[in-house]
């Protein structure tokens, strides 16, 4: 679904008409009542009652701007709290905010019979207080809300709880984003912006072969992923963009949502404006394997193998190490080369041989 952002020339007209709407109420109020006042005080000099009338209307033009740009600025904090928050979640609330009022409705009948001074503070506060805990609880307990009519959140939205995403083209190429919400690292609502649509779609009709395949696989992997159940797309429109990495980093920022790119430096500019990143290289270089084949370590041999002659010892992160034809070694700190690294599904194995069965082994 497209949506009017700050930055675009729609979204600009559709906010100076609010803040003109306003200023003509103010204009009108202000006016009428320099009229009704020019009336009073003056109403045997016509051009004295109209000063009043124009006098009124000024200062109508000036508060009306204040105030037009005082609600301009709320509604645009309404709104990004809006975006962030899932559509259940706003369900919920609208729930809990009418069963608050017509809870508060209730509470209200008694103060009726009281004096008026007194009562209508009263219900104010009362409707103010209930209507605030409503909506509060109804958004909380969304779930439970609609769990009562058998009725079920979609999947995405009850997994993302909130969690926003703005996705560059360069991580829709690298594909490895795939993995990272296969295994639930990434989920909630991705913010596409149509800037990047038009990057992968120029990208795929290019004449280098090599540049059209990486294009093409970036829209395989935007179809992957919108079948995903864990998350779900949302589609930024934003016409008169030029620079496709700032218009992600405003929206990223405006939205509170993170950043996944491949990009280093859209990273760095992102991480300057105190946006947060998830950069896929960074992630990657975290979880890589800390040993390879060849590598020389330290390792205590604590007990024998499955396999004859074997030794094993562990690495200080609870790495299990077996070593070839090191069974007499059991209880010594060796000196052993790596020769293999095993990714299984309950963590890493490294297999070695001590370091002169390899020298041995390479001499021969």
């Amino acid at each position: 679904m497209g949506e009017l952002e700050q930055g675009s020339p729609r979204g600009g007209v559709v906010r100076g008409r609010l803040v003109e709407g306003v200023r003509l109420i103010f204009i009108a109020l202000f006016a009428t009542g320099g009229f009704l006042l020019g009336g009073t005080l003056a109403s045997e000099s016509p051009s004295r009652a109209l000063a009043f009338i124009f006098l009124g209307a000024a200062c109508g033009f000036v508060f009306g701007g204040v105030v037009g740009r005082l609600t301009l600025r709320a509604v645009n904090g309404l709104e990004r709290e809006l975006g962030r928050t899932p559509a259940p979640q706003l369900a919920g609330g609208v729930v809990g905010l009418v069963v608050s009022l017509i809870v508060a409705g209730l509470l209200m009948i008694p103060l009726l019979f009281v004096p008026g001074f007194a009562a209508w503070p009263a219900i104010l506060f009362i409707y103010l207080v209930c209507g605030s805990l409503g909506a509060r609880l109804g958004k909380a307990k969304y779930e439970d809300i609609f769990g009562l009519v058998g009725m079920k959140p979609h999947a995405s939205v009850a997994a993302s709880r909130g969690d926003l995403h703005v996705m560059d083209t360069s991580a829709l190429i690298d594909g490895r984003v795939l993995d990272l919400v296969a295994t639930g690292f990434v989920s909630g609502t991705v913010l596409l912006h149509d800037g990047v649509l038009r990057e992968l779609q120029a990208v795929s009709d290019a004449s280098d072969p090599r540049r059209r395949q990486r294009g093409r696989r970036g829209l395989d992997v935007l179809v992957e992923l919108q079948k995903a159940p864990t998350i779900q797309f949302q589609l930024i429109e934003e016409a008169g963009v030029l620079d496709v990495d700032a218009a992600l980093v405003r929206l990223a920022r405006e939205r509170g949502a993170s950043l996944i790119t491949v990009d280093h430096n859209l990273a760095k500019v992102a991480e300057a404006l105190r946006v947060p990143v998830a950069q896929i290289n960074a992630l990657a270089s975290k979880f890589r394997v800390p040993y390879s084949a060849g590598d020389e370590i330290t390792v205590r041999l604590v007990k024998e193998g499955r396999e004859h002659g074997q030794g094993v010892g562990y690495l200080d992160d609870g790495t299990m190490v077996v070593v070839e034809k090191a069974s007499e070694r059991i209880g010594s700190s060796v000196e052993i080369r790596v020769t293999n690294v095993i990714q299984t599904t309950t963590g890493r194995m490294v297999f070695a041989v001590l370091v002169t069965e390899g020298e041995a082994a390479q001499a021969s």
